[in-house]
């Protein structure tokens, strides 16, 4: 057994400082250390825009990279040929915190696409393209968004996100489950080369293995992406500080957990500022607020969930036919104690006055996993997995409570997690097939990660008629085109994640008129 790396707040409040001072550094302040290979491997990334701002991302690799600070260049442009700078200067990129750069970059026109590029000694870095949001009182036509997850390495090629990218989304909204801290995989595609995650320079490593797909770096610098997290960015079905199932124990598994926060951090394009605030959080094991909300003007409210850092442990596990996680809600009173909770209390009185605000066109929530009630037994009897909305089934009800009382514009629900597309109603009482629908949900497939078609699918529509779809044979993600009046959502879905060629297609699409939760086909 290796332990976690150790976390220590005076460092990280060393690190802050010197992030946040960089920005002011005179050009002779730059360093002159001299890098002797391409820098650049992991690429470009933006993420989190607002209508005024934006934050580019890089991190530098390389065996011959000094163990000492180094100052990266940024430019930031109107095109790609860099003749219109827009803003530009410097950033720190510190080993502590794997030489990654987070620049948040302000004062920027709303609704604009630019270029961006990093420098350091004499390298360049690739272009990347990013946009900044519409103004919050503007009413946009059209919103192109594309919801993904799950992008296990053994299990297949990242040739979703080469399609994707053909899509030309203006925002990615990732789900959870961005790397796997697994030590391997039966039949592995490719494999991750090294054991189990642990430690802070095993997850490190880990997200520089991914960024070294070439689709998944080029879709990183095609458009900006919001995040969330779920519970593989730490270990598999870890609940709040709870450890989880999977891999060799740890003696102390709040300091595992703040490792693998910091090496998110460190590889996400979120803003510095997100670190300097959470310091005290990472020293005490407590960790980062990564929920939060965008709007794009006036057509959509977008809300960021955190389903897995702040939630109850999952309760009444057992095995059986349908594996692990499993649990018979009849024969478990602690399942519906009020007190249990995926958010936390903190997040729900946040999500509630968000949705109070109101404002938009559409209301749309991100998160981690299928909310819907599935019940995965055929005719009499229910059993439920409890590592998911089911397991909460309290916290699920005060959701949709929220919803409803704060009259929120048409809500949509996103998910992952479980590697298969379900599609359905989200109503006001699962237990009731006749009770009001009060928005829908898309709940995607993986990028790459296995579903093996199982049990559960079979009985998809007579136990669990708030589903209109549900589909576990293809990898791929949605496609949602918003505009005032309607949604429309396509399942994409790739052949074969095992060839690196995959091709495209459309498995599924449907529509949702505004005003009007109720699915069709379109």
């Amino acid at each position: 057994m290796r332990a976690p790396a150790v976390i220590d707040r005076r460092r990280l409040l060393a690190m802050a400082a010197a992030t946040a001072a960089a920005a002011s550094l005179p050009r002779w302040a730059w360093s002159q250390t001299r890098i002797a290979d391409m820098p650049f491997g992991a690429g470009v990334a933006s993420g989190s825009p607002t209508a005024s701002s934006v934050v580019l991302w890089t991190r530098l690799l390389g065996r011959s990279l000094p163990a000492q600070p180094l100052t990266v260049r940024w430019e930031l442009a109107e095109d790609e040929g860099f003749a219109r700078i827009v803003q530009s200067g410097q950033a720190q990129a510190l080993p502590d915190l794997a030489h990654s750069v987070h620049v948040e970059v302000q004062g920027l026109a709303p609704d604009r696409w630019y270029h961006y590029r990093f420098m350091a000694g004499e390298w360049a870095s690739p272009t990347g393209r990013t946009r900044t949001l519409p103004a919050p009182d503007a009413m946009a036509r059209r919103l192109r968004l594309a919801y993904a997850s799950c992008q296990r390495w053994e299990h297949g090629w990242f040739s979703a996100w080469r399609h994707l990218r053909a899509d030309a989304p203006d925002l990615v909204v990732f789900l959870g489950d961005y790397i796997y801290e697994y030590g391997g995989a039966v039949n592995a595609v490719r494999p991750v080369g090294s054991g189990w995650v642990l430690t802070l320079d095993d997850y490190r490593a880990r997200y520089a293995l991914y960024r070294s797909d070439p689709d998944l770096r080029a879709m990183h610098a095609a458009c900006p992406w919001l995040f969330t997290w779920d519970d593989h960015e730490v270990q598999n079905d870890y609940a709040g500080e709870q450890e989880g199932k999977a891999g060799p124990a740890v003696t102390d598994f709040p300091r595992r957990r703040a490792a693998a926060y910091q090496a998110w951090y460190e590889h996400m394009p979120v803003p510095a500022s997100m670190l300097t605030r959470a310091l005290e959080g990472l020293a005490g094991g407590r960790g980062l607020r990564i929920y939060g909300e965008r709007r794009f003007g006036r057509l959509a409210q977008i809300l960021l969930l955190d389903g897995r850092q702040y939630r109850s442990p999952q309760v009444c596990t057992r095995g059986g036919q349908y594996g692990s996680g499993m649990v018979n809600p009849l024969a478990c009173a602690p399942l519906e104690d009020p007190t249990r909770t995926m958010l936390g209390e903190e997040q729900e009185r946040w999500l509630a006055a968000q949705l109070a605000q109101g404002g938009a066109a559409w209301t749309l929530l991100g998160q981690a996993t299928l909310f819907g009630q599935r019940d995965f037994v055929p005719g009499p009897g229910t059993l439920l997995w409890n590592d998911g909305w089911d397991g909460y089934p309290a916290a699920r009800r005060r959701l949709v409570e929220a919803l409803q009382s704060s009259r929120a514009p048409n809500p949509v629900l996103l998910g992952g997690d479980v590697h298969e597309n379900w599609v359905g109603h989200v109503k006001a009482d699962y237990a009731r097939s006749d009770s009001a629908n009060v928005g829908v949900e898309f709940c995607g497939t993986s990028i790459t990660s296995r579903s093996t078609e199982p049990q559960h699918l079979r009985n998809r529509w007579a136990d669990n008629p708030h589903f209109v779809y549900a589909e576990a044979g293809h990898r791929g993600y949605g496609l949602a085109d918003f505009t005032p009046g309607r949604l429309e959502v396509s399942l994409r879905v790739v052949d074969d994640v095992t060839r690196q060629d995959a091709a495209i297609a459309t498995a599924a699409r449907f529509a949702v008129e505004a005003g009007r939760p109720l699915l069709q086909a379109a």
